[in-house]
């Protein structure tokens, strides 16, 4: 039963309660019965008894239950051959069966159609239906049957092997393996017949199997079994009658021109046109009968009557023959005479191979690569030349050509193409050169083909500097990204292991390098008075995997421009002065002027000049232009006393303009400094000073002259007269002079450079040295 099971409450609580529903569903009959198919099939032997029971597959459905499922099957047509049967298991379903209520016979019916009928107990029952078809299988039930018992036929005497003389047939009713049906003969046919006749087993068809000659029975009784699987032979019997005829069939009578053994003729395949090969005459025995002659076959032969003879006819070629194209021919002569007698003669023609073809390379250009760096005796290409050639005339040897380099190998016998030595592409990129293939004729043919050899790069050259080290030579004050040089770099591989790439490893702040075309430049403008030179490290990386580089060493040297004036050291201020005492000897040194350049070479070399004078008598005082040493050149008199002011310049040999400083050298002439203020209201008021144009001429090589001592007599002779009181003091004095004046000669006799000493501090009165700036007149 079909039951539906409920739970229900009751609400509110005053009225709560809990009740349990079941709720029975009754089937009513709304499906009618349904097969899964709507085409069903049985098999039944057609040997099957009666009241054979055969299940039938796939038995209706109803999804109703109980007496409104299904309760039987029948069939719409019997055919009076079946019924149907219906069986219940424990599940209560139902199975229909077919009943064989007769006997079958495939031979006479193989296959049943009816309709099977499905009903339920349904009121009013519903019906479904499908279509039942019985198939009736075969059974080896018949054996073969020959349709007739004895045959007769007759041969002519001269009937050609292979004529079809009769055909027998027999008939199996059953189907597939159970109907084959093989043909033999008896084994009372004698031996003679079945040598003469074949049997077909197969098909039945008897043919003359061999020519029947004089001594050959007139009639043969052939007896013929029909053989079927399981079966008792049938029997029939062909009765075979040959018709004697009498005849002189036309004579062919050859003679060859031609090499002819054992019936072929053998020709040359280079053998001209119209190259004869045999005569043949032609006759009728009987000689009352025209005989006519022809070639049957095919080939560049013909076969045409000689003149001026009768009967007699000339075979040759018609056309140039190619032993690699047919190497043999099979042609005939036939005659026959005006009764339709026919005789052949069978003619095989065989070619003899010429060496008549050179050998073919398979590619005229063999492009081969390789990468380099390969291992010795690396295997390049196997060479593949075909000769059509036969025999030894078609056997290939392979030989390099005379351009081939030595370390190329090439076995004459597989065509192995080999390479003895490693290739460097750096060294070599391509081959190019010849092989020849030779075949074994006589003469020898041959052909040549062409090796083109690319050897492939691999990256193993790092990038390679033209020089380890580069210097170049800068002027100072460089424009900033100025062209410097050109870093030069190669990289001896190709592609991008060849690419080269060019980066500063040091001092990159500084100096920056362009890739592509090895341009250095500085960032910046570069002073030579900061530093001097530099050294930088350029790293060339190429585009290999892995990549390989290399460094190389710049060395950058600034040459010096004149961009510095001199600096004047001493004295330190256009306002500073000295006392000068009256009593100074000419040709002592009173004071100094001394200056630096920051500059280098010649533009560091330094010329002292006095350019202006402004005193009693300025032109009392001389400097030396190389040392800045200032001396009095003449006593100093009466009238000498008071201020000298002298406008010393000082200039470097700078080119292409030399650049100089000047400083006010300020000398006051008197005993003592009495009235500073007065001194110092002279200082500050502005001179009127005359330049002087004259420029000082000094020498700048070194100087090897050997200073001689300087006398002080004079010196003191002069001094003693004028006070010989003071004979002691003078004369000391001069010695002290005499001496300074000595050691300094000497000190310019040791410099052998051009350079500009700092000289030793003088010990003269010096009132006051103010801190001012030395600024230029």
């Amino acid at each position: 039963s079909c039951l539906l099971l409920l739970d229900v409450l009751v609400l509110p609580q005053e009225y709560f309660r809990f009740v349990k529903v079941k709720i029975a569903i009754r089937d009513i009959n709304d499906n009618a019965p349904q097969f899964p198919v709507s085409q069903i099939s049985v098999w039944v032997p057609e040997n099957a008894p009666i009241n054979t029971r055969l299940a039938i597959e796939h038995p209706a459905l109803d999804p109703d239950v109980g007496t409104n499922g299904v309760q039987t099957y029948r069939l719409l047509d019997y055919h009076r051959m079946f019924t149907l049967d219906v069986e219940e298991n424990e599940n209560g379903e139902r199975t229909p069966y077919l009943i064989v209520m007769g006997l079958l016979d495939r031979e006479t019916q193989d296959q049943y159609v009816s309709i099977i009928i499905a009903e339920d107990g349904g009121s009013p029952p519903l019906l479904g239906s499908a279509t039942l078809t019985i198939g009736i299988t075969d059974i080896n039930d018949n054996c073969p049957l020959f349709t007739d018992s004895q045959i007769n036929v007759t041969v002519f005497g001269n009937a050609t092997v292979g004529t079809p003389v009769a055909a027998v047939q027999a008939v199996d009713r059953d189907l597939g393996t159970n109907a084959q049906i093989t043909y033999a003969y008896s084994q009372k046919v004698p031996q003679a017949s079945k040598d003469l006749f074949h049997l077909d087993e197969t098909t039945g068809v008897i043919k003359l199997f061999s020519k029947i000659g004089g001594s050959v029975l007139q009639t043969h009784k052939l007896t013929i079994l029909a053989n079927g699987p399981g079966c008792i032979p049938a029997v029939t019997t062909a009765l075979v009658t040959i018709i004697k005829v009498i005849f002189r069939p036309p004579e062919i009578v050859p003679r060859y021109i031609a090499n002819e053994v054992d019936g072929i003729v053998y020709l040359k395949e280079l053998e001209p046109i119209n190259t004869p090969i045999a005569f043949f005459t032609i006759r009728d025995p009987e000689g009352k009968y025209k005989v006519n002659c022809y070639l049957d076959g095919e080939g560049p032969f013909r076969l045409s009557p000689y003149k001026p003879y009768n009967n007699e006819y000339l075979l040759e070629t018609t056309k140039l023959m190619d032993y690699e194209l047919q190497q043999f021919y099979e042609i005939a002569v036939v005659a026959w005479n005006s009764e339709g007698f026919h005789v052949k003669k069978i003619i095989k023609v065989q070619l003899l191979d010429d060496n008549d073809n050179a050998p073919i390379f398979l590619q005229p250009l063999l492009e081969l690569t390789i990468e380099e760096n390969n291992a010795p005796n690396a295997f390049l290409t196997k060479l593949y030349a075909t000769d059509a050639d036969s025999g030894e005339r078609g056997q290939v040897s392979y030989f390099l050509g005379p351009d081939a380099p030595s370390y190329f190998s090439l076995d004459s016998v597989t065509g192995i193409l080999t390479v003895s030595t490693q290739l460097d592409r750096e060294e070599k990129e391509k081959y190019r050169y010849t092989v020849r293939a030779v075949d074994s004729g006589k003469p020898p043919r041959e052909s040549v083909a062409t090796v083109a050899l690319t050897v492939l790069d691999k990256n193993d050259n790092s990038p390679r500097f033209i020089n380890k080290d580069f210097s170049f030579f800068v002027p100072e004050n460089f424009p900033g990204y100025g062209e410097i040089g050109v870093i030069s770099v190669t990289d001896a591989d190709a592609g991008r292991n060849g690419w080269v790439a060019l980066s500063v490893v040091n001092q990159s702040d500084i100096f920056v390098i362009d890739t592509g075309k090895g341009m250095l430049r500085a960032k910046v403008s570069l002073d030579r008075e900061q530093q001097s030179s530099y050294t930088l490290w350029v790293e060339a990386v190429d585009g290999g995997e892995p990549a390989l580089s290399s460094t190389a060493k710049i060395t950058i040297l600034l040459l010096d421009i004149n961009d510095n004036p001199p600096l004047v050291l001493f004295p330190q201020s256009n306002m500073s002065y000295l006392l000068v005492l009256p009593s100074t000897l000419p040709g002592s040194p009173v004071t100094e002027v001394y200056a630096v350049d920051k500059d280098t070479g010649m533009n560091a070399v330094i010329a002292y000049s006095i350019i202006g004078r402004r005193g009693p008598r300025p032109e009392s005082f001389r400097i030396d232009p190389k040392t800045g040493n200032i001396t009095l050149e003449e006593a100093l008199l009466q009238t000498d006393y008071g201020l000298h002011r002298l406008l010393v310049k000082v200039s470097d040999h700078g080119y292409p303009e030399p650049l100089h400083s000047t400083v006010m050298v300020n000398l006051f002439v008197n005993d003592t400094v009495s009235n500073e203020s007065y001194i110092e209201s002279l200082l500050r008021k502005e001179p009127e000073i005359n330049i002087e144009e004259k420029e000082p001429q000094i020498s700048i090589e070194p100087t090897h002259r050997k200073v001689e001592s300087v006398s002080c007599v004079p010196t003191l002779v002069a001094l003693s007269v004028i006070s010989l009181g003071s004979l002691t003091l003078v004369t000391g004095m001069g010695i002290y002079i005499c001496l300074r004046r000595g050691k300094k000669h000497h000190r310019e006799d040791e410099n052998l450079e051009v350079q500009i000493p700092l000289k030793g501090k003088i010990d003269l009165h010096m009132r006051e040295r103010k801190p001012m700036a030395i600024s230029n007149i």
